[in-house]
C-alpha cells in the first residue's frame, strides 16, 4: 500500500511513545518530588515540540492521511500497526500535547502526595489520547480508547475529592459499557467488511441499511457516553467535580472530544445512510443539550459542575454541527471542539487557582475576589467573556458557523426546517451568558466582606503563566481563524462527500454479485 508521509520519519510513533518512555524512566531512575516535576515537565514540552512539525509541514491541499506509519501486528488477524492524521484528527493531538504540558505546570504547587505517580499517570494518559487520534486500525483505535481509561480512573480516584470513589466508578462503569458495544459493532464490520480491521477500508465498503443502523446505534453509545450527551452526561458533572484540577483540565479539553470525533471518523463516514437517518433524533439531542442543560448549569452552587454542565451544553452545538452535512456547520464544530479545548480548561484552571486558596468551589463562600486578586479577576472575565462567545474569541467563530451551516442545511430525513433548528439554538448565547457571567458576578464582583476572602492573595508567575498560551490561542482562532480553516478545509469537504454519498446501490449490487462468486467457485 502507499504511504504518505513527507517528513519519511515516525514522527506519530514519536508523538505516541515518547510520554510512555519518560514515564517509565521517572518510574525507574528520578528521585525526589522536584525532579520529578522537573523531568515530567521536560518530556511533555519535548512532546509538544516533537508535535508541532505535524501542523507546520501538514498539507492542506490533499485529504489524504499524512504521516502515515504501516507494519503488520498480528498477521493472523489482518491486524496492522496503521497511524496517520488528516485535518480532523491533526489539531487534537497538537492540543492535547498542549494541555499536558499546562496540566505539568499547573500541579507544580497543590499535587503533594505520590508525585512520582501523579506525573506518570498524565504522561500515560497523553499516550493514549495522542494514539486515539492517530490511529487508522480499528483494534489500535480501541485499544488506546479502553487503555486511557486506566490513567484517569487513578487520576481521579487517587488525587481527587471526598466522594472519588463513588465518581471514578461511575466514569469508568459508563464508558465501559458504551465501548463494549463498540467493540461488538466493530467485529462485526470486521467480519462483514472481508476480515479486515482497517478504519479506511471500513470507510469504503457499502454496508447495507440494516447493518448501518445496527452499528450506528451500537457506535452512538459509545460516542454519546464520551461526549457526553443527555440522557448518558450524568458521569462527568460528578467526574468534574471530584476530579483535580489538571484532571477536569484534560476531561474538558481532550476526552470530550474523543466522543464527537468518534461521530467524524466513524459514523459519518462508514455509515452514511444510517447518520442521515438519525439525522432528527441526533439533532433532538443536540437541542435538549444545548437548552435544557444551561437551565441546569444556572442551578448549580458549584463553580466546577457549572462549568462542567456548561461543556454538556457547548457539545451540543458540537454535535448539531456534525449532523448538518454542510461544510459550514462540520467545520464550526471542529472549530468549537477546538476552542472548548482552550476556554473551558481556562476556566477550570480559574476554578483550581481560587481552590489552591481557599479549598472551596461553592460560589456561595466567594465574594468581592476583584478587591484582593485584580489580575487574576481580569484573566478570569477573559475566559468567561470566551465562554459566552463574544465576538473576538475562538467560540464565537465555531458557533457562528454552526448557525450559518445550521441554516444552509437540508437533511433528507428532517421535517421540520433547519432555520428552527438554528432558531432554538442560538437560545445558548443568551443562556450561556446567564449562567457565566452570574457565575462570575457572585464570586468576583462586589464588596469584600467575608474575612477568607480577604486573605487571598493575586497569581503567582507561575499560575499567570499557564493562562497565557490559553489567552494568545482564543484570541488568534477568533480574531484569525483561516490558518485552521485551511487546516480543516479539504479533509472536512471529503468527509462530506462521504456522508452524502449513499452506499446503499453499492451493498445491493454486493449482494446481486455474490451468488454468480459461489458458483464461480464451485
Amino acid at each position: 500500500m502507499e504511504l504518505h508521509n513527507v517528513l519519511d520519519f515516525p514522527i506519530l510513533s514519536l508523538s505516541i511513545f515518547l510520554p510512555l518512555a519518560g514515564a517509565l524512566v521517572i518510574w525507574l531512575f528520578v528521585k525526589g518530588d522536584d525532579a520529578v516535576k522537573w523531568a515530567s515537565l521536560a518530556v511533555s514540552i519535548a512532546t509538544f515540540v516533537v508535535t508541532l512539525p505535524l501542523a507546520l509541514v501538514f498539507d492542506t491541499t490533499t485529504a489524504h492521511m499524512q504521516f502515515e506509519e504501516f507494519q503488520p501486528w498480528i498477521s493472523s488477524f489482518n491486524i496492522n500497526y496503521h497511524l496517520g492524521v488528516d485535518g480532523i484528527s491533526m489539531p487534537f493531538i497538537v492540543l492535547t500535547s498542549l494541555l499536558t504540558v499546562i496540566c505539568v505546570i499547573s500541579a507544580w504547587r497543590c499535587i503533594e502526595k505520590r508525585v512520582k505517580e501523579y506525573m506518570i499517570a498524565f504522561l500515560v494518559l497523553e499516550t493514549t489520547l495522542i494514539g486515539v487520534f492517530s490511529a487508522l486500525d480499528a483494534v489500535l483505535f480501541y485499544f488506546f480508547w479502553e487503555a486511557l481509561l486506566i490513567p484517569m480512573y487513578l487520576i481521579i480516584g487517587i488525587w481527587g475529592g471526598k466522594n472519588r470513589v463513588y465518581a471514578t466508578l461511575k466514569f469508568f462503569l459508563y464508558t465501559l459499557a458504551g465501548s463494549v458495544l463498540m467493540l461488538i459493532a466493530l467485529l462485526a464490520m470486521y467480519f462483514e467488511a472481508g476480515k479486515t480491521f482497517s478504519l479506511l477500508a471500513f470507510m469504503d465498503y457499502p454496508f447495507n441499511l440494516e447493518w448501518q443502523i445496527w452499528i450506528f446505534i451500537a457506535f452512538f453509545i459509545a460516542f454519546a457516553v464520551k461526549v457526553p450527551m443527555w440522557p448518558v452526561h450524568t458521569w462527568l458533572p460528578d467526574a468534574h467535580t471530584e476530579a483535580p484540577t489538571a484532571g477536569s483540565v484534560i476531561l474538558a479539553g481532550i476526552l470530550l472530544k474523543m466522543g464527537a470525533y468518534g461521530f467524524l471518523r466513524f459514523s459519518l463516514p462508514m455509515l452514511p445512510d444510517a447518520s442521515q437517518y438519525f439525522v432528527p433524533f441526533m439533532v433532538a439531542l443536540s437541542l435538549v443539550a444545548i437548552v435544557y442543560i444551561s437551565f441546569v448549569a444556572m442551578m448549580q452552587t458549584d463553580m466546577k459542575r457549572l462549568i462542567a454542565y456548561s461543556s454538556i451544553a457547548h457539545m451540543g452545538f458540537v454535535t448539531l454541527g456534525t449532523f448538518m452535512f454542510t461544510q459550514a456547520a462540520v467545520e464550526g464544530a471542529v472549530i468549537g471542539m477546538i476552542s472548548h479545548g482552550f476556554v473551558a480548561a481556562a476556566l477550570f484552571l480559574c476554578v483550581g487557582v481560587m481552590y489552591d486558596r481557599l479549598h472551596t468551589r461553592e460560589i456561595g463562600d466567594y465574594g468581592g475576589v476583584v478587591n484582593v486578586m485584580p489580575v487574576f479577576a481580569a484573566v478570569m472575565l477573559f475566559f468567561c467573556m470566551a465562554n459566552v462567545a463574544l465576538p473576538g474569541a475562538s467560540a464565537f467563530v465555531g458557533e457562528i458557523m454552526v448557525l450559518i451551516g445550521t441554516f444552509e442545511a437540508n437533511p433528507v430525513y428532517m421535517d421540520v426546517s433547519t432555520k428552527w433548528v438554528a432558531i432554538a439554538a442560538t437560545t445558548s448565547v443568551v443562556l450561556s451568558a446567564c449562567y457565566t457571567l452570574w457565575m462570575y458576578k457572585r464570586v468576583v464582583m462586589g464588596d469584600l466582606v467575608k474575612d477568607s476572602v480577604k486573605s487571598m492573595k493575586d497569581m503567582t508567575a507561575r499560575e499567570f503563566g499557564f493562562f497565557v498560551p490559553l489567552m494568545l490561542l482564543t484570541l488568534w482562532m477568533g480574531l484569525y481563524p483561516v490558518p485552521v480553516l485551511d487546516l480543516l478545509h479539504v479533509s472536512v469537504e471529503h468527509l462530506i462527500a462521504q456522508a452524502t454519498t449513499s452506499k446503499l446501490d453499492a451493498a445491493a449490487a454486493l449482494v446481486q454479485a455474490m451468488p454468480v462468486v459461489d458458483a464461480a467457485h464451485h
